[in-house]
């Protein structure tokens, strides 16, 4: 019998972690077939909220944030690109810009109700990580949301307006205030938390050990 799995996915789509996170997961998931019934619901979190709209180099950014060295950017970036193969996602190589995720937030957020959730965080996640596009940009962002099979028209509408800022907002700060400080961060049926990239037998571990534990609850065995 399939366990019905519910999936919070705290996330921004310029964290190289939290693609090779959903990466795992989705195989993870795979892998799990029959035993569970997911849904995911993607999360939005900033890591760069104060961001302006023309963005920031890459490394500056990270010297800046985190004192790091040219050499200790470039040896994360590479262990980053290869867990990223590992789970067939590419990094493209060389500098890129770090950019205000605002505004792909309240397209992921329209997106769950059309349906295309998944499908639209993913295409993000190409877009900047795999192109080094502007995912700041409103013509980048509708370019995408046109790929996945969403209305652009209506998400050019989304974007010249405020539409789901208020929304946005108000889960940014739910999850924050849940103890949410890094992303990723997976909540699986609002009480098991995992964190961080893990890899592919990490999540099938975790799930099954949720069920495992949600199954003797429901037995009456605790």
């Amino acid at each position: 019998m399939s366990t019905p799995l519910k999936i919070d996915f705290i996330s921004d789509v310029a964290c190289p972690w939290c693609i090779i996170g959903l990466r795992a997961l989705d195989q993870a998931l795979e892998h799990l077939g029959d035993e569970v019934q997911a849904q995911i619901h993607f999360q939005p979190f900033e890591l760069n909220p104060k961001m302006g709209p023309e963005g920031q180099d890459i490394f500056e950014h990270i010297a800046q944030k985190y004192g790091s060295t040219r050499e200790q950017y470039q040896a994360n970036a590479e262990n980053i690109r290869q867990r990223g193969a590992e789970l067939g996602f590419v990094f493209k190589q060389g500098d890129r810009r770090v950019y205000n995720t605002f505004d792909a937030h309240r397209l992921i957020h329209w997106a769950e109700g059309e349906g295309k959730q998944h499908a639209l965080k993913e295409a993000l996640f190409t877009a900047y990580f795999s192109q080094h596009a502007n995912v700041s940009s409103h013509q980048i962002l509708a370019d995408v949301a046109q790929k996945v099979g969403l209305d652009r028209t209506r998400a050019e509408a989304i974007l010249s307006s405020d539409e789901y800022a208020a929304e946005v907002r108000e889960l940014e700060q739910l999850w924050v205030s849940r103890g949410v400080s890094s992303v990723p961060t997976i909540v699986f049926n609002d009480q098991y938390a995992v964190s961080g990239g893990q890899p592919v037998d990490v999540f099938v571990g975790a799930i099954r050990q949720i069920i495992s534990e949600q199954s003797s609850v429901v037995n009456g065995v605790q």
